[in-house]
């Protein structure tokens, strides 16, 4: 009697283990993923704080700052007045995502930066100081080079999951030892899917703005060649 009292003591132990890492209950997803609920409350406590203060609720960043990053939203401005607190998948909430304000002058609107983005361009800048310079390996286009990740340690060539497709996007390195994520292979797609066409100068960044709540943080200005195909518009002495 008393094997058997064991016996279902550790049974259940097991079984509380298991259901502790399957079950979607015990694992907060709302703070992976984007959400349009989240976003309209705080798009609502975004406008509502601009009409009774006259300014938008950011945090002050310097003038060069990407604009893609440029206009985060403090949500200690926000909270417990215009919206109870930061939503579940906010970075400040512990989730992986800064609340960004796009057209910050013309029409404000709340938007998203993946901060998966940043934690791995951080890594791969760590591994750079250890050979004292960038690893390039081929050349994308001039000034522009894809990653020789082995050099630096890696087994394989790092990529971040696209915030836009199934597609895992890759790294790319400027002559200059600047780190970006290289987006074409989204914007390709969707253009063609979509039938967009653009004119070669246009940043075609903003279509994926546009018509996602993510923005394209962390990547250099893309426009399209001849043929309506997005390319790398990077020249070091103009940017």
């Amino acid at each position: 009697m008393k094997k058997f009292t064991k016996w279902l003591v550790a049974l259940s132990c097991v079984i509380v283990l298991l259901a502790g890492c399957g079950s979607p209950t015990n694992f907060d997803q709302s703070s992976m993923r984007p959400d349009i609920d989240m976003l309209a409350g705080v798009q609502r406590a975004v406008l509502e704080y601009q009409q009774d203060t006259g300014v938008l609720p950011i945090k002050t960043r310097d003038e060069d700052t990407d604009i893609f990053i440029k206009y985060l939203i403090d949500f200690e401005k926000l909270v417990p007045k215009y919206i109870g607190s930061p939503p579940a998948n906010a970075y400040e909430k512990g989730g992986i995502f800064q609340y960004m304000i796009w057209d910050a002058e013309q029409n404000p609107t709340v938007k998203l930066v993946d901060l998966r983005t940043p934690e791995r361009m951080r890594e791969i800048k760590i591994r750079f100081s250890a050979t004292k310079y960038p690893q390039f390996k081929d050349k994308v286009q001039e000034h522009v080079y894809t990653i020789n990740f082995e050099n630096i340690g890696y087994k394989e060539a790092v990529t971040v999951n696209s915030p836009y497709s199934n597609n895992q996007l890759p790294f790319i390195v400027t002559a200059e030892g600047e780190i970006y994520i290289d987006y074409s292979m989204d914007l390709y797609t969707y253009m063609k899917e979509n039938n967009i066409t653009a004119q070669p100068g246009e940043d075609i960044r903003e279509i994926l703005v546009d018509n996602f709540p993510v923005v394209p943080a962390y990547s250099l200005p893309y426009t399209v060649d001849e043929n309506n195909e997005p390319v790398i518009d990077y020249d070091p002495i103009n940017k």
